[in-house]
């Protein structure tokens, strides 16, 4: 159909943009931001005083933090499980475009390099093909800068972690 550089960038960009998009909605449908946070915050606190207990030798807090480990173990499996099912619900969905995307831009320029490349002899504008030494270097840029710019917008935090029992 149209098969220009510009198009075939903007549309890679496009469907980047729309995967990051539906990424972040399925991520605020599924985890609670503001309840991820706070038992995010409530995690780093128990382990820092484990941390602490463990070095001073304090068996009084020891003891008081086994008590809470129980609470603490739910949360982290509470936070995984909605991590985990927008994780998978987002592999289906990519593996399913990334099909797509391949199949139809494999061999075609998305775009150019308006600046010189060290150890290249070619002039720019360089061309950039969809696939670059197998990797999608012109939708891994897009899906950067659009995953970047929505969780912004929404106010959704850069990485979702958690932060690991700590056990010695």
């Amino acid at each position: 159909m149209f098969d220009s550089v510009i198009v075939n960038g903007l549309s890679v960009f496009s469907i980047a943009f729309i995967m990051a998009l539906f990424s972040i909605l399925l991520r605020r449908k599924f985890v609670n931001q503001e309840q991820f946070q706070e038992w995010q915050q409530e995690v780093k606190r128990w382990n820092a005083n484990k941390e602490q207990a463990r070095k001073t030798g304090d068996k009084k807090l020891l003891a008081k933090l086994k008590k809470q480990e129980k609470r603490i173990n739910q949360i982290q499996s509470k936070m995984m499980k909605g991590q985990s099912l927008t994780m998978f619900i987002n592999m289906g969905v990519f593996f399913g475009v990334w099909q797509v995307l391949v199949f139809y831009f494999a061999d075609k320029t998305v775009a150019y390099i308006p600046f010189s490349i060290p150890f290249l002899d070619v002039q720019p504008p360089y061309p950039l093909p969809f696939l670059v030494g197998g990797w999608p270097l012109w939708y891994i840029i897009c899906s950067f800068f659009s995953s970047m710019l929505l969780q912004r917008l929404f106010g959704i935090s850069m990485s979702m972690t958690m932060q690991p029992q700590t056990s010695k």
